[in-house]
């Protein structure tokens, strides 16, 4: 993307097909800014293995921790490498520490780098091989030129012996997860007669079941040690046939395949990114999409290489395809072909069928989920909640098309991306992961769809709750054709700790027999007043903000039997909106997890500031190797803003800085009065949201 370019970062995941070793590889480039967190999210529900790349003089930072979470949430093995080996201040000692304390897994080196303490990085020696691999840049600036010697105790004393002494570790470790290696252990009379071969066997086993995770050393920069991390792709990371999926058993020979990514090309339209699990997808071939139920035509097929794309007639499993032209698929949806199809209609009839029996039957939860059954379909997405949002408006009315069309193409592009119309106003809402995230969409929009669209300022993104129990009852009257309809609902909201509003509501044990056998057959109606609350909880009575933490009990519904389900979604909406309005409302702010490392010099004044912005200070500590300080606290965003500029000015650019989501936090009645004076404009009368109305 020019956006990226222009940058110095990557913002959108990347994709590229290339061999190695008569091996076919596809690799999927992520951000690693916390903006830009969902490509992350969409990218590791594909891969088969990872590779989790850390700077060497910083180790793992607090995106990096988030990062190697998703990772281990989608069950993916990884390999560490160490990069910037020739930057001063790195340290491999400091890193494997960082490894052990922040990412809980043993890491083990495959390879460790010599020459660094003259910080002239000159070579690897490798533990596995027990081979040296030496750089002369003078004869190779490109570094694709290297000697492999190897390393003899005569030759290489220091280096040798500790070469040796991990090799043993590593060997002692793998035995206790491999029988083959732990026999060949105890009738070997030393641990040199342990072949290579065996023990990479031994370790690509241990990577796949993630009991231990390979640690690589290198500078990508000068190309040193990219070539082992091929080489340690190839051999430790599984291919497409060693990982198992259950919801396979389902599909057989048929096709299967995901949907993880879509971009918008002006010439092109839509193209969709698809990982095959099985079967094969075919160039001119029907498809069917399960989640959308509908029937789409694969015109093309093209392998990926960065912003360049080659023709393929046919993708099969482990393939990374982009198929163009797709009209109805997005993002988390799984196709199949019709035969596929077929197969799988009763499975998908059956788990509709149960599900809504669930929801009958159930005494604490009547309301169901609407997604099929997750073992025959892949997962979607789990996007996160924005913190931060913005208006957004044409230079002029004739470009509102224009503005439109360009906002529905980055909206399916980027899931996380939300757009809105406010009711009141008219005005288009934009909420977004960060300031980051919501000036590139502003860029692109500019750049790549030729809109000069106004931006309002950034504004965050708060949640409201309530802290007490209240119970309201709400009798709703009209006309409709002549027909006099009415719907009454009674409702108690709580406090709650559910934060998921699909399933916050619940049935009043004592009277759902009753009110639900009533209109048992009239389904639509049990859905209109589910739809009905679940919206009224979108907004809330302070500052239109989504209520969270909250549940809802239904106690009754009475219905005429002319009223439609549209006045009975009315109805619950106006009965949980009256009875929000009743209780002692509290505003929430979003908390925000910081990690800035910085020279000790410097670190007095950063705590100082921290402390003026409502920072609670987590951990400070201090890296043995260079006496940088890291320091670790949870601030409220509405402290952050421009932050990353204050504190560089603060160390006069002597810092790096991270930062990601934590959670919600209630606000105190200053913080809260000072948050809707900026939101509204207008000084606060307390009594407006803290007595009874």
């Amino acid at each position: 993307m020019e956006e990226e370019r222009n940058r110095g970062i990557t913002i959108t995941s990347a994709a590229v097909t290339y061999h190695w070793k008569k091996h076919r590889v596809n690799l999927i480039d992520t951000p690693g800014h916390v903006d830009f967190t969902i490509e992350v999210e969409r990218a590791l529900r594909v891969l088969d293995g990872a590779v989790t790349i850390l700077d060497s003089s910083a180790g793992v930072e607090a995106q990096t921790v988030t990062v190697w979470r998703q990772a281990t949430k989608h069950n993916i093995p990884s390999i560490i490498y160490l990069n910037k080996l020739d930057k001063m201040g790195s340290s491999v000692g400091l890193c494997l520490e960082s490894i052990r304390q922040k990412l809980h897994t043993d890491p083990f080196l495959i390879n460790f780098p010599y020459g660094i303490d003259q910080h002239k990085f000159k070579g690897l020696v490798d533990i596995v091989d027990m081979v040296k691999y030496e750089w002369d840049l003078a004869k190779s600036p490109d570094g694709r030129k290297f000697s492999i010697l190897p390393l003899t105790e005569k030759d290489d004393g220091k280096f040798w012996e500790y070469a040796v002494k991990e090799r043993t570790n590593l060997i002692g470790q793998l035995s206790d997860t491999d029988e083959k290696i732990a026999d060949e252990v105890l009738l070997a009379k030393s641990m040199d007669e342990i072949k290579a071969e065996d023990v990479k066997k031994a370790l690509r086993h241990a990577t796949i079941k993630r009991q231990l995770t390979p640690v690589m050393c290198g500078s990508s920069l000068k190309n040193k040690g990219v070539q082992l991390l091929m080489n340690a792709v190839y051999d430790y990371l599984p291919s497409p046939n060693d990982r198992e999926f259950p919801f396979l058993q389902y599909y057989g020979s048929d096709l299967c395949a995901y949907a993880f990514k879509t971009i918008h090309d002006r010439q092109k339209n839509p193209q969709t990114f698809f990982r095959i699990y099985s079967g094969s997808l075919n160039s001119g071939s029907d498809i069917h999409n399960i989640n959308r139920d509908c029937k789409e035509r694969v015109k093309s097929l093209s392998r990926i290489l960065a912003n360049d794309y080659s023709r393929v007639s046919v993708a099969r499993p482990g393939d990374i395809v982009c198929v163009p032209g797709l009209q109805e698929t997005r993002t988390g949806d799984t196709i199949t072909s019709t035969k596929g199809l077929a197969k799988l209609n009763p499975i998908l009839r059956q788990s509709e069928h149960k599900q809504h029996e669930e929801a009958e039957e159930s005494h604490h939860d009547g309301s169901y989920d609407d997604n099929l059954n997750n073992e025959v379909v892949l997962a979607g997405l789990q996007v996160p909640s924005p913190v931060y949002f913005c208006s957004v408006e044409p230079p002029s009315l004739a470009y509102q098309n224009d503005l439109d069309m360009a906002l529905a193409c980055l909206q399916r592009e980027d899931p996380s991306l939300k757009v809105e119309v406010n009711q009141e106003t008219g005005q288009t809402i934009l909420s977004g992961m960060g300031e980051l995230h919501l000036e590139v969409i502003k860029h692109r929009i500019l750049s790549e769809f030729k809109v000069d669209a106004y931006m309002g300022p950034l504004q965050i993104a708060y949640r409201e709750t309530i802290k007490e129990p209240v119970t309201h009852s709400e009798t709703l009257g009209s006309v409709i054709g002549g027909k006099k309809q009415h719907a009454t609902v009674a409702l108690t909201v709580q406090p709650s700790k559910q934060l998921d509003n699909r399933k916050v509501i619940s049935y009043d044990p004592h009277s759902q027999e009753d009110f639900m056998t009533s209109f048992k057959f009239r389904k639509t109606y049990k859905s209109a007043i589910e739809n009905g609350i679940k919206s009224a909880l979108s907004y809330g009575p302070i500052l239109n903000f989504p209520v969270i933490n909250v549940g809802v009990v239904l106690h009754s519904v009475d219905l005429s039997w002319e009223a439609s389900p549209n006045v009975a979604a009315a109805a619950a909406s106006k009965c949980l909106h009256a009875a929000l309005r009743k209780a002692t409302l509290h505003l929430m702010e979003p908390i925000m997890k910081l990690e800035i490392s910085t020279d000790e010099e410097y670190s007095s004044a950063v705590l100082h500031d921290l402390s003026s912005r409502r920072a609670m200070i987590e951990h400070v500590h201090q890296t043995p190797k260079d006496g940088t300080k890291i320091i670790q606290a949870t601030v409220p965003l509405s402290e952050l803003s421009h932050y990353s500029n204050s504190v560089r000015k603060i160390t006069h650019g002597q810092t790096s800085l991270s930062m990601e989501f934590s959670h919600y936090e209630e606000m105190n009645e200053e913080e809260k009065n000072k948050a809707i004076e900026e939101v509204t404009g207008f000084p606060v009368n307390p009594s407006i949201f803290n007595s009874p109305q």
